[in-house]
């Protein structure tokens, strides 16, 4: 069981270009759904929307999840790992799934 701390999100640690890997599970199964980025600002729509808000590497802009698609993720908690360098947000996923592809996870291949 994690704990609740209050933590200043100056404290995390963002790399070079001011982002820091987020990963996005289900909150009820665990599932992986995916893997993306967010910088601060990206962080704080997130908290203030109760929705999940990227930072786009390849289009330099913000994205909230289910935009376009309607499959919204609606976070339930917010947790960051012990390095402070990569978040962890559980969320209730709407729709079809995270994935641009159509699958619900974007992790959907395997190597083993």
């Amino acid at each position: 069981m994690s704990k609740k701390i209050k933590l200043d999100l100056k404290n995390l640690k963002f790399d070079k270009q001011g982002l820091i890997p987020t990963i996005i599970q289900d909150y009820k199964d665990c599932t992986v759904l995916m893997l993306a980025y967010m910088n601060k600002e990206s962080l704080k729509r997130t908290i203030k929307l109760g929705k999940t808000c990227f930072w786009s590497r390849s289009r330099k802009d913000y994205w909230v999840k289910g935009a376009t698609s309607g499959c919204f993720q609606r976070v339930k908690s917010i947790a960051y790992d012990c390095d402070l360098d990569t978040l962890l947000i559980k969320v209730r996923q709407s729709g079809v799934g995270a994935c641009h592809t159509g699958n619900r996870s974007c992790f959907y291949r395997r190597i083993i």
